[in-house]
């Protein structure tokens, strides 16, 4: 452990079960600073205080530790305004990230590409950042042509670090209907745009339920020379017809994004979504969640008009997690994977979505038989111990 003794950011998990998102058994983890640095059958307490006599060491026993969630579709500034302006969200806060067990962000804007602003959205992501989580964002909106910082999709991607794809809206009332022609240029310029800057270029899709589905999605895959994985289709699950024409999708190869939560009749609820899915053969490497969190969720009649507005809750990602394993039944390692594995891996987040050597030191430790959220760490700073919030927003009251 040579070359650490000046580092006094040091932390010992102590014999919990390691999911990597697989299974490796009860293990020690050691976190100096922002990374995990080793993971071992036995780690003894005495060389970590060697190094550190105030090294924070944590007792795992009784609990899984898994990767941190990832939440790749997440308004953090703020969203809606379908009813009017007393319909627009406000910025999310720290402290409801944490409770959510939600360790990385991607930020992006809804329906507003007009009065609310991409420079605010990048602000907010960079202020995350600051107070303890990761944070990126995706360029554009719902709207084509899609808004952007920069004079293009393409100069977001590369000038910008945050930036890693570019936001869209299809099928919806809502959305600007874009042509196959000008949603291929959308994911052209993406695509160019991501592999010039060493990004992902992900074409993040707001999917609405318009009959046409994801039929334009499944014209440019057969017609062009862009890959299927480029695209992220979301809100999969919003009724039975999507959802059989994302199966198809599954099947050939691209990534299906579900929404958490539970917002009208017609909705599937994720966690029995992925069931579901993987009974069809779907692989699951395939399938993410994201929780819509912080937006407004309107409720429409058949003339379209609103009847009803809620806000996504931020913790729902947990609480789909919660299901897949107790009520689905699913294996935790696949519970890991649909939220937090699969997406740093589609979107290139090459430190973050594993317990591993040297990857991002982003954790969640439950309780294993209640799956109580007991601890949450984030690039290596405590944000929850003992199921209580440790660090708040900057403008949060304690």
């Amino acid at each position: 452990m040579g070359g650490y003794e000046d580092i006094m950011n040091i932390k010992l998990l102590k014999n919990g079960k390691v999911y990597t998102p697989e299974c490796v058994g009860i293990k020690d983890v050691l976190i100096i600073n922002d990374k995990i640095i080793s993971i071992s059958e036995n780690i003894p307490k005495s060389s970590i205080h060697t190094l550190d006599k105030k090294a924070k060491i944590i007792n795992a026993s009784g609990c899984i530790v898994v990767p941190g969630f990832i939440d790749q579709h997440i308004h953090i500034n703020g969203a809606g305004g379908e009813g009017g302006p007393q319909y627009r969200t406000d910025p999310v806060e720290l402290s409801k990230l944490v409770k959510g067990g939600i360790t990385s962000v991607v930020g992006l804007l809804g329906i507003d590409g007009c009065a609310r602003s991409l420079r605010a959205l990048l602000m907010k992501a960079k202020g995350l950042e600051k107070e303890g989580i990761s944070a990126w964002i995706y360029t554009g909106a719902y709207q084509y042509p899609s808004p952007t910082i920069t004079e293009g999709i393409i100069s977001d991607l590369m000038l910008i670090d945050k930036v890693i794809g570019v936001k869209i809206a299809l099928s919806d009332h809502r959305s600007s209907h874009p042509t196959v022609g000008e949603l291929t240029k959308i994911a052209s310029d993406a695509r160019v745009g991501g592999m010039m800057a060493g990004k992902p270029g992900i074409v993040h899709i707001h999917m609405g339920e318009e009959k046409v589905g994801l039929n334009p999605l499944f014209n440019i895959i057969e017609n062009t020379q862009i890959p299927i994985k480029q695209f992220a289709p979301t809100h999969l699950n919003r009724n039975e017809l999507l959802f059989k024409q994302a199966i198809e999708f599954g099947k050939r190869g691209g990534y299906m994004d579900l929404t958490a939560g539970s917002s009208n009749e017609k909705k599937l609820k994720a966690s029995k979504a992925v069931s579901r899915l993987v009974k069809t053969g779907v692989s699951l490497k395939n399938i993410t969640i994201s929780t819509d969190g912080n937006g407004s969720m309107p409720k429409f009649n058949e003339r379209k008009e609103i009847i009803s507005m809620q806000i996504a809750s931020v913790d729902s990602l947990y609480r789909e997690f919660f299901d897949m394993v107790k009520k689905e039944k699913l294996p935790i390692e696949n519970a890991v994977r649909v939220t937090s594995t699969n997406i740093a891996e589609h979107l290139k987040l090459e430190k973050k979505g594993k317990v591993k050597k040297d990857k991002d030191a982003d954790l969640i430790i439950f309780d294993k038989d209640t799956l109580r959220m007991k601890y949450v760490i984030a690039k290596g700073k405590v944000l929850m111990e003992n199921e209580q919030v440790k660090v708040l927003g900057t403008f949060e009251k304690k």
